[in-house]
């Protein structure tokens, strides 16, 4: 007997989908009109252009939830579709109502006489169009909800307590409606799951029969209460080498080979399915699974099993394969991370009971990247081909070498007893690395940073050991490229500091633990402050002050970079707001804040919550922007161009220095770094240099500012040698924006220097 109590709830949900989509035309027409009548009430009161607005959006909404029902129902009964498909439509009703409710909402908000008797009633017309979406009970309480506290809200603000017998008497209405339409849709899905159950039960007895008529890997079986063969599908046959009539009548769990226990399971007279089981030997060895079902008359009593067989030899061997490709990385053909990660465990356990210790080594690529964006993935796939070669080649017998991912790799030493030796093939590791590679005649270099952790010293677990040998590889790689570091303690607590003051910073946030310092900006020729710079400080309430060299990476790595720099800007624009007109502010901006396309907005977003004017506002750009892999970097560099505010290229010459950024008519000023300020003083060959950046930047009609500038002897030379702003402590210290109103407010000049 099959007995279904219940559709399958996928198939339910197909129905519940079909239902809604019959009603498309009459909720698209029914919510137009009663919006065309609303815009006709209001047309008076409200701009023509919104409602017209308002009742394109209204139709375009209708119509792509139309266009998205009829593609969705456009699949068989029998379907299964998912739960995402369900919630999608209750949205897509509730994105609707609210967009529909929004007009009145607004209208009232916005102070415009509506006619709340009138618009009740269009309300309650939409609210028993509701229908359309009853059959999903959560559509339908979100529609009515959403459409009754709309009106409600936009009514007690338009008019007060004058509209609460109003709003109850909506409210009741709604209610009643609501219920009425969850009845209906309780209605619904009883007839969908009746049906559902028929068809369950048809396609069930069609199933089994297709399987005994096909006869392929699957067979048919059936055995009388004594456990003995009834009927047995020829299938069954050829895979013992039998005729099928000659296995009537035997013991199923004989026959067999009483494998697994069959007959112990077949004795419990309950369901079992999927007892695995091996036919044959050598050449002709196959592997079956077997599934059956007691048969129980009407009385009760046990009358035997009938079931299925299946031959998944196939599947078996193609499984051990996809299980050897699941261990393997496609590239290289070196075990992946999974398998490193079992390797690792192997060696682990081999550690402490010999009590010989194992290593785990990370090894990270140092300037892959480039290799990709420079010469495309074929060559830097060829390039990790080498890579692996080379790394297997160093390695031997000693252990055993696997791609984690990416650019990273790793090494399992089993016996890693010598550190001495462990880091001499750490240093032979990055010495192959470090060859030239020629690929296609292209000579590519790349370096290789290494981390290493020993088990069981270091961690008696695997997630331990990885955790050890990941912060080695992280303090390796801060040292610089080609280099390798042990685990130590002390990265644990440098990396749970930074966690603790990451949490901190989260906090930290929009409060007054952070605030800004401004160092003044100084025209070189009349020695009046023309601007300032934002410094960032944050004075924590128990560490006290922390560092932006210390701070500023971390924000940087968290991703809370974005967060911080959008309340430095929108901060540092309210604080210029109340200085004079002509004094600018400048902002530091992190090489990863151009990463994110939205940076021109959030600046848009300051500058109009400040009411300042755009030219008021510099940016301050490193070099390091274009080595930080930002490829957008230009582009949104010029959308702010666009918006008027000044890019300002700090620390020129100190790093990447690529004139080619200079012709891309971003930036409108060079701030030359204060180490070159302070060796001018002693070496001529500054000097020159300076000279070469200041006719390098008159060229292309650039603003130049010297940073560090402490003496008048070096005020003086900045000056002479084309400079046209200063700063530095000459002139001030960063200094609260009480301060800075002190000095603009009372048009304050420094002593003339020299």
């Amino acid at each position: 007997m099959i007995e279904e109590r219940h559709a399958p709830a996928g198939e339910v949900r197909t129905a519940q989908l079909a239902i809604l989509s019959r009603f498309t035309l009459y909720s698209g027409v029914t919510q137009t009109i009663c919006a065309v009548v609303f815009a006709i009430l209001e047309r008076q009161s409200l701009s023509l252009q919104l409602l017209l607005g308002w009742l394109a959006l209204i139709i375009a909404a209708t119509y792509i939830s139309a266009r998205w029902l009829n593609r969705t129902a456009m699949v068989r009964r029998t379907d299964q579709q998912p739960v995402s498909k369900i919630h999608i439509a209750a949205i897509d009703g509730a994105v609707r109502a609210g967009l529909w409710i929004a007009m009145p909402v607004y209208a009232a908000l916005s102070g415009a006489p509506i006619n709340y008797t009138f618009t009740g009633g269009i309300v309650a017309v939409m609210i028993v169009s509701g229908v359309s979406v009853a059959v999903i009970p959560m559509a339908v309480v979100l529609w009515v909800s959403i459409l009754a506290a709309g009106l409600s809200f936009a009514a007690y603000h338009g008019v007060g307590a004058a509209a609460l017998p109003g709003i109850a008497i909506l409210g009741a209405f709604a209610a009643a409606a609501m219920v009425g339409f969850l009845l209906l849709a309780r209605s619904w899905q009883g007839q969908i799951d009746r049906a559902g159950v028929l068809a369950a039960k048809r396609a069930d007895i069609r199933h089994l029969l297709q399987e005994y008529e096909d006869r392929g890997a699957g067979w048919l079986w059936q055995v009388d209460g004594q456990l003995c063969l009834t009927y047995v599908s020829p299938r069954m046959g050829e895979l013992l080498g039998t005729a099928t009539y000659q296995l009537l009548g035997k013991s199923l769990a004989a026959t067999l080979g009483n494998q697994s226990g069959v007959g112990e399971i077949l004795a419990k007279r309950e369901r079992f399915t999927k007892v695995e089981l091996e036919l044959g030997n050598g050449k002709s060895r196959r592997w079956v699974t077997l599934s059956g079902s007691p048969i129980i008359d009407e009385d009760g009593e046990f009358q035997g099993y009938r079931g299925v067989g299946l031959d998944i030899t196939d599947s078996k061997s193609s499984h051990a394969k996809l299980q050897h490709l699941a261990n393997l990385d496609v590239l290289t053909g070196l075990p992946n991370r999974s398998r490193v990660r079992t390797l690792l465990d192997t060696a682990l356990g081999d550690a402490k009971e010999k009590g010989v210790p194992c290593a785990i080594m990370f090894l990270d690529l140092d300037g892959f990247k480039p290799v990709n964006d420079t010469f495309g993935h074929p060559k830097g796939d060829a390039v990790l081909k080498t890579v692996a070669r080379r790394l297997g080649d160093v390695v031997g017998n000693r252990g055993t070498v696997g791609r984690i991912g990416g650019d990273e790799f790793a090494v399992v030493v089993d016996d890693a007893q010598s550190r001495v030796g462990v880091e001499a093939l750490a240093e032979k590791l990055i010495g192959a690395v470090s060859e030239p590679y020629m690929i296609d005649n292209v000579q590519i270099r790349i370096g290789l940073s290494i981390g290493c952790a020993y088990g069981p010293i270091d961690g008696d677990t695997v997630d331990d050991l990885v955790r050890k040998a990941d912060l080695a590889l992280y303090h390796s790689k801060s040292l610089g490229r080609a280099t390798f570091c042990n685990f130590d303690p002390q990265m644990q607590v440098e990396a749970e500091e930074r966690v603790r003051l990451e949490h901190d910073m989260r906090q930290a946030i929009g409060t007054d633990q952070f605030n800004l310092l401004y160092q003044p900006l100084v025209s070189a020729q009349t020695q009046r402050v023309t601007g300032f710079e934002a410094l960032l400080r944050w004075n924590h309430p128990t560490r006290g002050p922390i560092s932006p060299a210390v701070f500023i990476p971390i924000a940087e790595e968290s991703g809370l970079i974005e967060e911080l720099g959008s309340w430095v800007l929108h901060q540092a624009c309210m604080d210029a707001a109340t200085w004079p007109d002509d004094i600018t502010v400048a902002v530091n901006v992190s090489p990863l804040q151009l990463v994110v396309p939205a940076l021109p907005n959030t600046v848009s977003e300051a500058l109009r919550k400040s009411r300042m004017s755009a030219n008021r506002l510099e940016l301050e750009v490193t070099e390091s922007v274009f080595m930080s892999g930002a490829g957008n970097a230009i582009d949104v560099l010029k959308r702010l161009r666009g918006l008027g505010v000044g890019i300002a290229l700090d620390d020129f010459g100190t790093g990447y220095s690529s004139l080619g950024y200079l012709n891309k008519a971003v930036f409108h000023k060079l701030k030359i770094d204060g180490s070159f300020v302070r060796e001018a003083a002693t070496r001529e060959e500054t000097v020159s240099i300076i000279q070469a950046i200041v006719m390098l930047a008159n060229s292309f009609r650039l603003l130049i500012t010297a940073e560090g500038v402490e003496t008048a002897e070096d005020f003086n030379r900045m000056r002479d040698l084309g400079c046209h702003q200063i700063q530095g402590y000459l002139f001030g210290r960063p200094m609260p924006i009480e301060r800075t109103r002190e000095i603009v407010g009372s048009k304050w000049e420094h002593r003339l220097v020299g």
